[in-house]
């Protein structure tokens, strides 16, 4: 109750220095009730569909250091990314959402990202809400976890992780495939409930 009470006193500072508006009290309810309310937990399963070439890409470089073009690893490439989010591996399946984000080359050594993504969902079972990751991303490696570091909507305050594997790349096309399983924990609390 002590962290609780710490949080909603953070909230209230805020509060009186931006201006004690109506809205900020409905939203201090929220950030209580959040707060308090049991966790919920699931697994959600989607697939990125990556397109980094074509005459459609979905993937932009934007940015690259001095070394870049002679680094084995890519380094210091950096490039943003707006994917389609599909329930199933086809790219004509369901769709769900997007990956939206930056992604960079930061490994000297090896091929690895650090990455900085929104899984926003405009359809299915969680339309209006996202899952935002970040962190590191070894592309060679199997099982690859990356932490949920929060979202929005029905993920307001989410916490876990996401295993991320390829599941399949085409080199011709220069289209991927990435498979995205996220084990996320979530207040079970309808912000809906709330009137300002």
């Amino acid at each position: 109750m002590e962290k609780v009470d710490k949080i909603v006193g953070w909230v209230k500072d805020m509060r009186v220095f931006h201006g004690n508006t109506n809205g900020s009290l409905v939203e201090e309810e929220r950030l209580k009730q959040l707060i308090k309310a049991k966790e919920k937990t699931a697994m959600i399963h989607v697939y990125v569909q990556d397109a980094l070439g074509g005459s459609n890409p979905t993937v932009w470089e934007v940015a690259r250091s001095v070394q870049t073009m002679n680094s084995p690893t890519t380094f210091g490439q950096v490039r943003v990314l707006d994917d389609l989010v599909t329930a199933g591996a086809d790219r004509d399946s369901e769709k769900l959402g997007r990956a939206q984000g930056i992604i960079t080359f930061s490994d000297l050594s090896e091929s690895a990202l650090t990455m900085n993504l929104t899984f926003y969902f405009n359809g299915g079972q969680h339309k209006g809400s996202s899952i935002c990751i970040g962190g590191r991303n070894p592309i060679n490696n199997k099982d690859r976890e990356l932490p949920i570091i929060g979202g929005t909507g029905v993920f307001r305050m989410a916490r876990g992780y996401a295993i991320s594997n390829t599941f399949s790349f085409d080199a011709v096309s220069n289209y991927g495939v990435l498979e995205y399983k996220f084990y996320v924990a979530y207040p079970d609390h309808h912000h809906e409930e709330i009137r300002g």
